[in-house]
């Protein structure tokens, strides 16, 4: 089924256009794309494939040389290691589900079915946060499970019951989840997949590897309010002095991707399609 279609349906369909009926449209949208199913495909085997291959590889580092220091062994953020690598999937999908409607001119069909605009990224947002929170979820369960197996035969394998476990997996679905939200936000600001890809992981992967060129004084104020410095916190159960506290690191996260949809939001509300 094509966009204009979709959006004819929203628009014209009986009971006029609702949100809900703007959320079921945008779900068609998203599961109608091939990049979809591979995006997520290729998120979840970064998470879990990821998960346990570092796992196995740590699990027999330990047999043969020990844990290596006197710090404490946090198993559970190794076991989730590979959400350090899934935003590349998920951030992809998100800034396409936006600019690719924009690059094929789609875009106008759904405002001509919502004239107010706001609703279609609403909307849009709604869908494809839910939709990665409950991925990011499951993939970060599977992932911490089949992960602690390896730990444990090494003896440093810890369960769900564990201090921080289960924060540190609930956590990691919400971390992927602002990570949409931010890409999403992105692709609304820029309307453009290259540059704002280009900004998203900017963002993510670059601005981490510039601040380490700060002089030492300023980078230990600055690194840790980062995007992913502080968004990864919440998937550690080992506090570090020098970094921000797990739900402290996400809420900072959390304003980055706050503020791209807020700016989205604007730039759509004012400029022309």
């Amino acid at each position: 089924m094509s966009v204009t279609a979709i959006a004819d349906r929203v628009a014209f369909g009986t009971g006029g256009v609702t949100q809900p009926r703007l959320i079921k449209s945008e779900w068609v949208k998203l599961r109608s794309l091939r990049s979809t199913v591979y995006s997520l495909i290729t998120a979840v085997v970064f998470i879990v494939g990821f998960g346990m291959l570092l796992s196995a590889l740590r699990a027999n580092d330990i047999k043969h040389f020990g844990i290596g220091g006197p710090e404490r062994f946090d198993a559970a953020a190794v076991s989730l290691r590979g959400l350090f690598i899934a935003p590349l999937a998920i951030g992809v999908l998100g800034v396409l589900i936006v600019t690719g409607e924009y690059g094929t001119g789609m875009i106008r069909a759904s405002l001509a079915a919502a004239p107010r605009r706001l609703p279609v990224l609403w909307a849009k947002l709604t869908v494809f946060a839910a939709v990665v929170f409950v991925i990011g979820l499951v993939s970060s369960f599977l992932a911490f499970t089949l992960g602690q197996m390896f730990l444990s035969s090494a003896h440093v394998g810890v369960g769900l019951g564990s201090p921080g476990a289960a924060r540190a997996v609930f956590g990691g679905a919400i971390y992927l989840t602002l990570v949409g939200m931010l890409a999403v936000g992105l692709g609304f600001v820029l309307r453009n997949t290259g540059g704002a890809l280009a900004a998203l992981f900017g963002l993510l992967l670059v601005l981490p590897v510039l601040a380490q060129a700060l002089p030492t004084s300023w980078y230990n104020h600055v690194f840790k309010f980062l995007p992913t410095p502080a968004g990864t916190q919440i998937i550690t159960t080992v506090s570090d002095p020098s970094s921000l506290s797990p739900w402290d690191g996400i809420a900072v996260f959390a304003v980055y991707a706050v503020a791209a949809v807020a700016i989205g939001a604007l730039v759509l509300r004012r400029r022309d399609a």
